[in-house]
């Protein structure tokens, strides 16, 4: 049988390449989603350090390149399987507007690409409309996300297409891609909830625990069951503790000092995120949980899932909470207590937020409970929703 386009270009290549080679397509988008999480998290403290003083930042930069090298590297795959493939190499490609063939996730990519591209005049436009604004969750930002979305799933589908289609011997390679690319993507999430679920202040409310009980099982759960690593939930959220970590530890040696009024607390670094979410103790128990079931029990592990991972949320931040409004924590490895420079220093920084408090105002472990009751339901249903999707990419071949 002859070889397609993408499993020439993007596939394997034995007798010249070896059996761990990483095709350069693949390698290219990878490379590009690795930037993208990198301007992000830069672009996050930037805005948090120095403010937004021009469009034309090294982090915005970075993203805008990472997203030109996604879209010509499958833009490439593209024109190639449409104008040099043959019939059979069209047939194992997606066919777009009639006429055009190329892989799934490099369809994706291209999106991607374009959406990211989009975003950045509109968000010039937005800033220059409405001033400085505070919040990661704005239209032109959510622009921006969607398109680099966009471009970690095109990576994580390039990754299943060739773990898919590869041997038994190459298909631990690709998975580890595969993994590699679902912790960006994680990471991405993590990065985009953080105003809702990031710091320990925030721990001790079921906002926290339904917030991560939709966000991190919906893309987790589904990435972990398409991989075919022995512990792949685990797998990718260690990567992402690796990434948050890096970035905190690397972010803070560099001086930087604000740029813009009013100007309440003085930094002299650049503000690091905040420590990693700590998904990995229930990514240990949904790895355990998905082996118990199988895959005929969907209704059953999704069940499990919920329930289990919003229990060991709740077991392992609510005290890690504690620790991370402490003195011990407020050091260059935790990177606690670090805040930006619009914000107005106080005791509510020890403090707790969002809690679930009755009509007096007073905490109410009722109201407590009762949201952590919701939040297992929203994780339930997001497992759900990931599982079948899961299902879907063990088929990716194009």
């Amino acid at each position: 049988m002859t070889a397609s386009v993408a499993d020439r270009v993007i596939g394997r290549d034995r007798s010249k390449a070896g059996a761990w080679t990483i095709p350069w397509p693949l390698s290219a988008v990878v490379l590009a989603s690795t930037c993208i999480v990198v301007g992000l998290i830069w672009d996050v403290s930037w805005h948090r350090t120095v403010g937004r003083d021009t469009f034309w930042t090294l982090a915005h930069l970075l993203e805008q390149a990472a997203a030109v090298i996604a879209g010509l590297t499958c833009g490439y795959l593209v024109l190639r399987t449409t104008f040099a493939g043959t019939a059979e190499e069209k047939a194992g490609s997606v066919r777009f507007w009639h006429y055009f063939y190329g892989p799934l996730g490099a369809w994706v990519c291209v999106w991607g690409t374009l959406m990211m591209i989009t975003s950045a005049p509109f968000d010039n436009w937005w800033h220059n409309a409405y001033g400085l604004d505070v919040k990661i969750i704005s239209p032109p930002h959510m622009v921006l996300a969607w398109g680099m979305i966009g471009i970690q799933i095109g990576a994580m589908l390039m990754a299943l297409r060739a773990q898919n289609r590869a041997p038994i011997e190459d298909q631990t390679l690709y998975s580890m891609i595969h993994a590699y690319a679902a912790a960006i993507l994680v990471t991405m999430m993590s990065t985009v909830i953080q105003e809702y679920a990031s710091v320990g202040n925030q721990m001790h409310g079921s906002l926290f625990y339904r917030v991560t009980a939709w966000t991190i099982p919906l893309f987790l759960v589904g990435l972990s069951r398409a991989s075919r690593l022995r512990w792949p939930a685990t797998t990718i959220t260690a990567i992402y503790s690796a990434i948050t970590l890096a970035m905190s530890w690397i972010l803070q040696l560099f001086p930087a000092t604000p740029k813009l009024a009013p100007i309440y607390n003085p930094v002299t670094h650049m503000v690091p995120p905040a420590f990693p979410l700590l998904i990995i103790v229930p990514a240990i128990a949904v790895d355990l949980l998905m082996r118990r079931f199988g895959r005929g029990n969907d209704w059953k592990l999704s069940v499990a899932i919920g329930v289990t991972w919003v229990a060991v949320m709740v077991a392992v931040h609510w005290f890690w909470a504690d620790f991370l409004l402490s003195p011990p924590a407020r050091n260059f490895l935790i990177g606690a207590d670090q805040w930006s420079y619009s914000d107005r220093l106080g005791d509510w920084r020890y403090r707790f937020w969002t809690l679930d408090v009755d009509a007096t105002g007073k905490w109410s472990p009722l109201g407590f409970a009762k949201g952590i009751g919701f939040a297992m339901i929203i994780g339930i249903v997001s497992s759900r929703i990931s599982l079948f999707l899961g299902g879907a990419m063990t088929k990716v071949k194009r």
